[in-house]
């Protein structure tokens, strides 16, 4: 596959921890307005602008993507941002307690990814992937990268820790305690090394950034033909932005559900519905979580429960025998009458960096129901799926620590990819 070196836009020295943000899909509106209320270096401002606006406005009005535009621009135009002289990678790590996850930043092939070399596990929403689209052609830039794992390359891992073993042009801590370094690889021979060891990967995998990565290619269909048509695919558009990580080096977190009300049954008779369904059902489940595959932690009435599947899932399917997969098709569906779980607006989905309480706090709340506590979904099982050109359940995987929007801006409107 190839990845190339660009010339990133950067935020100013000065400026390197405050500008970057948590990607615009985190955050709700509401959280993100609260973040953003006093601060006007956040780059929430550019990939979440409807804050901005008053709280009536639709989160697809043409005023948000302005909105948008006149941030990015007013940033620019302050000197936040910095052009690097040369084109470049970018050496990203992320740390978080005792995980620490080290990748390369460049720009991928919007060919490799038509051609399924850039592979995906999940489908997107057209409302989602046609808002990502209009904000990327409203700033003229990719400004949030996409999460991509490849199977490890030793030769790649070799000149990753050569590189970081010298001092960082950006290194903070961000308010939830990840600390994000960054190096700049500009020097022409470590740069052929890292393009030519990556033409020996087979496939990346994109593990965070679906509808980026879609609405990327939208972006470049709308601009051109894209490869042949413009020569050999040197635009700006028929590359986009991410970061690539040893497959290895990712952590999953659970991705929660909670569903806002029982299909008319009472608990007691829930319960009932559950065990018939095929789960061995134990009351006062103090872990919360759940402990190993195919069991559940769930909420329910002020209590918690261990759900574990008594029934195997069919051989030879990976997809079914997922547990986001398996509680859906043994309580989700049936039980609770979730039809379509990607538009049903009976249940919504909580990422495991929230933690149990958050469970708990929607229930409590009345907001929902009853709560399901979901094992994480192994990285194993996501390149397996994408290889054999399966779909994952929407809401399979929560990567975690997440990058930041900002680090390292590709703009989409000058010169070409040589």
């Amino acid at each position: 596959m190839r990845i190339k070196p660009f010339r990133g836009l950067r935020p100013r020295p000065d400026l390197a921890s405050k500008i970057p943000s948590l990607p615009y899909d985190v955050l709700d509106t509401r959280e993100a307005r609260s973040l953003a209320e006093h601060d006007p270096y956040t780059f929430l401002h550019v990939v979440k602008p409807e804050i901005d606006l008053p709280p009536d406005v639709d989160p697809y009005d043409d005023r948000v993507y302005e909105t948008g535009r006149k941030n990015f621009d007013r940033m620019l135009e302050e000197g936040w941002f910095v052009r690097d002289s040369k084109a470049a990678f970018y050496i990203y790590r992320l740390e978080h307690d005792d995980h620490v996850q080290t990748g390369i930043a460049g720009l991928a092939s919007i060919d490799d990814y038509r051609h399924g070399r850039i592979k995906k596990h999940e489908l997107t929403r057209p409302d989602k992937e046609r808002d990502r689209a209009r904000h990327m052609e409203a700033l003229s830039a990719n400004v949030g990268p996409v999460l991509a794992a490849y199977r490890r390359v030793p030769e790649l891992s070799a000149v990753v820790t050569g590189v970081a073993s010298h001092a960082p042009a950006v290194d903070f801590t961000a308010a939830d305690d990840v600390r994000h370094t960054l190096w700049v690889v500009d020097d022409p021979a470590s740069v052929e090394r890292i393009e030519s060891l990556f033409a020996k990967v087979q496939a990346s995998y994109i593990a965070d950034g679906h509808h980026r990565a879609a609405a990327a290619a939208r972006v470049a269909a709308q601009r051109g033909a894209g490869g042949a048509a413009n020569g050999g695919g040197r635009a700006p558009h028929d590359w986009f932005l991410t970061v690539q990580f040893p497959s290895q080096q990712l952590r999953i977190l659970d991705y929660n559900r909670v569903v806002r009300d029982l299909n008319g049954l009472d608990p007691e008779a829930f319960l009932e519905r559950v065990r018939n369904a095929g789960f061995d059902v134990k009351h006062d489940h103090r872990a919360r979580r759940s402990p190993h595959r195919r069991s559940f932690g769930m909420y329910l009435a002020g209590r918690w429960y261990l759900l574990t599947a008594k029934v195997e899932p069919p051989e030879g399917d990976p997809v079914r025998a997922l547990d986001v997969q398996i509680l859906t098709d043994q309580v989700l569906g049936p039980v609770l009458g979730i039809g379509d779980i990607r538009t049903d607006p009976r249940v919504d989905f909580v990422g495991g960096v929230r933690g149990m309480g958050e469970l708990e706090r929607r229930v409590d709340s009345g907001d929902g129901a009853v709560a399901f506590a979901v094992h994480p979904t192994n990285i194993d099982d996501v390149m397996r799926i994408a290889d054999a050109g399966g779909v994952m359940p929407p809401k399979s995987t929560w990567f975690e620590p997440k990058l930041r929007s900002g680090m390292v801006v590709h703009p989409l409107d000058d010169g070409s990819i040589d």
